[in-house]
């Protein structure tokens, strides 16, 4: 089972051409662009309080040298007055980026999602839905993250630390220099194993989430695995995974103990030689004891600061490769769709023509699925279409619709060419009920009314009752507002085929595409979805894809699809008298039990 996880993501390295690309996000800003640049110098007042703050506590403790208690309330009330002032700035600091980036990225998602949802069909087979829905996800939280704290942490962090070294080298120019030569080293070091230990952290969760889909495929399984009697099978392989989660847990328990040992000492003794260097120049008459404080609060200052600066470059790095990946997807060339509902501007007839038309799948461009095939259907007549597993019956649907675009020949509805219509007026005069119905998790008024989102309740009504559904929805205590849950899991096959007709139906189509919408179903959910589908096709050109013959027998022409080419194609009377026809041959397999 594929797992797609955010950290096994490549970062992006910061370059001219990825900060060009990051800097695209300002777009989506519209007039909330300010409330950053504000927010920036919230951001440099806080840091310059910040670094206000060690200078004054210096000065404060200075005081106890001079007894000078009326310097002391002076300094300590401006040390109260700057923590006002830091506490204010940090407000509008924070509520200052938030509410830019919420209102950027609530622009960003409703912009790539706008696109996603008008890419075309030949993108999402190459796609896996888990990493587009990554990228609405856990790509934008990644840039959420970084615009909404880590920037202004960084710029923080990046302030401190030239801001610390500044005003250390203005205290003690010696002391400083033997600051520089420890805690910057220890503090790099620190990052490095700490990354190190992530690694590790990152190990163990890995394979626990291998544990898991352990226990999800054997509770999916569950009756394969009592079936053959394999309990024991899914228990030593779980076991096996856990062994090795666990092996990998101490190990990394203990490096976590190397490093709290490593904090302990290296940090900790490096603020001891700090201190006694700072200690021995005062006593030498080179530092005032408050000059000292200070000094050790710059160096903390320094070491928190150096050790944060570089996790916080990696979070950016992380958010700019995000960025990458959701730009990578707005710049996919839609199809040409309204955002928001038009009415169809044209009503077609619904006569289809197939001339000498020829295909290949953009990912199996091995294969070719449709060689010349030809065809005509009238108004109102009802084109079957059978043949083998893999003969293209389910692609020429798709090409009616325009999912994909043919390799040569032509497809004309009402004499003109399928690529002169306008796509949206085009598929508003078609409908297609598949085999495999997909209900969205809503009520039963809402999947009918998705074929007509305007229509009126009587509408709806109508459909249902003509579609053979409005008994069993009147079965329902919430009757139209039951809940058909996720893909409509909720409702029996033949309930969701027949919410499906009743869909298509609503929207009134000119062309009607069946696909195999009985194939699947029970003899009694068969027998009243076909008297819908019956009522569904009159007065409509309609094209149904067709594996059990039984539903096909009374269709005007039978096209019999053979390795991509139409092999045979009549009335059933007339194919079945085809000796050794592929058709016969079917029916004699299929019709034999009647």
């Amino acid at each position: 089972m594929a797992r797609y996880v955010e950290n096994d993501l490549p970062k992006s390295k910061i370059n001219a051409t990825s900060l060009n690309k990051a800097k695209l996000i300002f777009k989506y800003a519209g007039n909330h662009k300010w409330k950053f640049y504000v927010g920036l110098i919230f951001l440099l007042l806080t840091g310059a309080t910040a670094l206000a703050f060690p200078k004054l506590m210096g000065m404060l403790v200075d005081c106890v040298k001079n007894k000078n208690l009326s310097q002391a309330n002076n300094i300590a009330l401006g040390l109260v007055g700057i923590l006002l002032f830091q506490s204010f700035f940090s407000f509008f600091r924070i509520s200052l980026f938030v509410n830019f980036t919420e209102n950027t990225l609530a622009n960003l998602r409703l912009a790539l999602y706008s696109n996603l949802v008008k890419l075309p069909m030949s993108f999402f087979t190459q796609k896996s839905v888990g990493e587009l829905n990554s990228r609405i996800s856990t790509d934008i939280t990644q840039i959420q993250d970084t615009l909404t704290s880590t920037i202004a942490e960084f710029l923080r962090q990046f302030i401190l630390i030239i801001g610390s070294f500044a005003l250390l080298a203005s205290i003690n120019i010696k002391l400083t220099l033997m600051m520089l030569s420890v805690v910057p080293l220890v503090a790099i070091a620190a990052v490095f194993f700490g990354r190190f230990i992530r690694k590790y952290a990152k190990k163990v969760q890995d394979q626990v989430a291998e544990s898991q889909e352990i226990v999800v495929e054997s509770m999916q399984g569950i009756s394969i695995v009592k079936a053959f009697a394999n309990e024991w099978y899914e228990i030593a392989r779980y076991k096996n995974k856990i062994s090795e989660v666990v092996k990998v847990a101490i190990k990394g328990g203990n490096y976590r103990g190397y490093f709290a040992s490593f904090i302990i000492f290296c940090l900790f003794g490096t603020i001891v030689a700090v201190v006694w260097y700072g200690v021995t120049l005062s006593i030498n008459g080179e530092m005032t004891v408050g000059e000292l404080i200070s000094f050790v609060l710059y160096s903390t200052y320094v070491g928190a600061s150096s050790g944060g600066i570089a996790e916080l470059y990696t979070q950016i790095q992380k958010a700019v490769g995000a960025t990458e990946r959701v730009f990578e997807l707005l710049e996919e060339t839609p199809e040409r769709i309204n955002t928001v509902q038009s009415s169809i501007k044209e009503k077609i007839k619904g006569e289809v023509t197939f001339h000498n038309v020829a295909f290949t799948y953009p990912s199996r461009k091995e294969i070719q699925v449709l060689k010349n095939v030809s065809f005509k259907a009238h108004f109102g007549q009802k084109i079957a279409i059978v043949g083998p597993s893999g003969a293209g019956k389910s692609t020429i649907s798709s090409l009616l619709l325009r999912f994909y675009d043919i390799e040569s020949g032509s497809i004309l509805i009402d004499d003109k060419n399928i690529y002169d219509y306008d796509l949206e007026n085009l598929r508003g005069n078609m409908s297609i009920v598949p085999q495999d119905v997909i209900l969205f998790g809503g009520s039963i008024r809402e999947n009918i009314a998705y074929g007509k989102p305007d229509a009126t309740e009587e509408e709806i009504m109508n459909a249902a009752k003509q579609a053979n559904a409005l008994n069993f929805v009147n079965g329902f205590p919430e009757k139209f507002e039951t809940i058909v849950g996720e893909r409509g899991i909720k409702l029996s096959g033949g309930q969701r085929q027949r919410i499906a007709i009743a869909r298509a139906l609503l929207k009134n189509p000119s062309i009607l595409i069946l696909d195999e919408a009985t194939s699947s179903l029970d003899s009694e959910s068969e027998k009243l979805v076909q008297e819908a589908l019956e009522t569904l096709m009159e007065g409509r050109t309609s094209i149904i894809i067709a594996h059990r013959l039984s539903t096909i027998r009374n269709a005007d022409t039978i096209l019999v699809l053979d390795n991509g080419v139409v092999a045979e194609q009549g009335t059933h009377k007339e194919l079945i008298e085809i000796e050794n026809g592929i058709y016969k041959n079917l029916s004699n397999l299929q019709f034999r039990d009647y």
